[in-house]
């Protein structure tokens, strides 16, 4: 059976969301399927069932048809590092900072890693849906390019583009693109997906027919736009997200700081139909705001200077506003954040806001694991990935709940817990619920209006 790749004909084109719902099908269509991106750019990650670490949609979409989540289905992930650095993840593992221009240098030694990946995954599974990365004919990068150009050449997959009808331009990004992909693997495309459609679908039947008969492409559906407020990759994709805030009794404010991660975390607040939820960068935000949240951040000591600088270090040390910090947040806390090996940044000792008595010490290795906790007095299934240490992983002070631990907020009683005390009127509801059948809507979505029968049989 043939794999298939997912190629953007632009960046932020709805590749992520647009393989996880194929995989989903494919799936419930009786085929071994699995997710596969060859390399992420992300500070959004998780914590797999084989103990490494990779990017959120691979994970998400792997967890949303039951199978083990695992380090191959993204052998190589890159975090915000230092200056023109990146934070380099191979194979689930961190291997510390790489300058750009060294990464580039040095791709041929990736190769193998991207490789083993998809072969590993080959052994249990009978198709990997292995989603692209920005545009796949940057021609300056082509020769460097893991995730698109070198797995489908390799493996000789099937090719669907996905093109983003919202941004303008759809006909030339999905002419350029195709044109200019190598011609092998112009053999290899089944089609195109027009994404993220407004309007009355009919309006376009004149285009389908320019991209089908001008184009030689066969156009595989014209998707609707959709929200989905799940399994969100980057920050790019995290602020499309939509709420519906007309019966929210409750503001919560979230700290857009400049290397937020993890923000995944904060999934269920957005479903949450009594929650309003913001994100925020300024102190004058936050005076409406019932709770604050604090949130994960791949660059603590230089996110932490940049809330010195907003002003919003007298509002976390207050008493009086009801806090939440997590992971990057919860180490800002302490009175000083102590990196002997610059392991993070060139600053070995740095002043924390100093609500927490005592220090955070960042250690060469990092803690990636996940499990069930008793935090606040509530059970928690979620996961740690940090470098920073200190004696316990959780601390509650007045009005301040501060935790090493992701995936605080997908409690159902911890959310009741926290929200009840802000307002009586709180009542919440079960996040498990939501997200399986959110699942289920936005498959059934994709399904009415991609040719799931024509990728099908392609495959075959």
């Amino acid at each position: 059976m043939n794999s298939l790749s997912i190629f953007g004909t632009s960046s932020d084109a709805g590749k992520s969301t647009l393989s996880f719902a194929l995989t989903y099908l494919l799936h419930h269509r009786g085929i071994r399927v699995a997710p596969f991106k060859a390399q992420n750019v992300s500070n959004n990650s998780s914590v797999c069932d084989d103990g490494g670490e990779i990017a959120i949609p691979q994970h998400f979409a792997a967890e949303a048809i039951g199978i083990p989540t695992s380090h191959f289905m993204n052998p190589i992930l890159l975090k915000s590092g230092s200056n023109n650095s990146a934070h380099l993840i191979i194979n689930g593992k961190s291997v510390g900072e790489k300058d750009v221009i060294s990464y580039y240098r040095d791709i041929d030694s990736l190769k193998p890693h991207a490789k083993k990946g998809f072969k590993k995954l080959l052994k249990t599974y009978d198709c990997i849906v292995a989603e692209g990365a920005g545009s796949p004919v940057e021609l300056n990068l082509m020769n460097k390019d893991l995730s698109n150009i070198y797995i489908a050449d390799t493996f000789g997959t099937k090719i669907i583009l996905v093109a983003d009808i919202e941004r303008g331009g759809v006909f030339a990004s999905i002419y350029g693109v195709y044109k200019l992909l190598p011609k092998k693997l112009k053999h290899n495309v089944i089609g195109v997906i027009i994404n993220k459609f407004r309007g009355d679908r009919t309006l376009f039947d004149e285009g389908v027919e320019i991209i089908e008969e001008r184009f030689g492409i066969k156009v595989l559906g014209v998707v609707p736009y959709k929200p989905f407020n799940l399994g969100f990759e980057d920050a790019q994709s995290l602020m499309n997200y939509t709420q519906d805030t007309k019966n929210a009794i409750i503001k919560v404010g979230v700290i857009k700081l400049p290397h937020i991660s993890n923000f995944t975390d904060f999934e269920p607040l957005i479903a949450d139909a009594q929650i309003e939820l913001s994100f925020i960068s300024s102190v004058s935000e936050i005076s409406t705001c019932q709770l604050l949240i604090l949130p994960g951040s791949k660059r603590v000591v230089e996110d932490l200077a940049w809330l010195k600088e907003r002003g919003f270090e007298k509002i976390l040390l207050s008493k009086e506003q009801k806090i939440v910090a997590i992971c990057g947040g919860y180490e800002m806390m302490f009175e000083k954040i102590l990196d002997p090996l610059c392991v993070e940044s060139t600053c070995q000792e740095t002043k924390g806001l100093g609500r927490i008595k005592g220090e955070i010490v960042f250690q060469e290795e990092k803690i990636v694991k996940k499990g069930t906790y008793n935090l606040f007095g509530t059970p928690v299934s979620g996961y740690e990935i940090h470098n920073g240490v200190t004696d316990k992983r959780a601390k509650e002070k007045k009005n301040l709940y501060a935790t090493f631990v992701h995936g605080l907020f997908e409690s159902d009683d911890f959310r009741y817990k926290i929200f009840h005390t802000i307002d009586k009127r709180y009542s919440g509801y079960d996040f498990k619920s939501y997200k399986v059948k959110s699942i289920e809507e936005f498959a059934k979505h994709i399904q009415a209006h991609v040719d799931i029968d024509f990728i099908h049989e392609q495959l075959l």
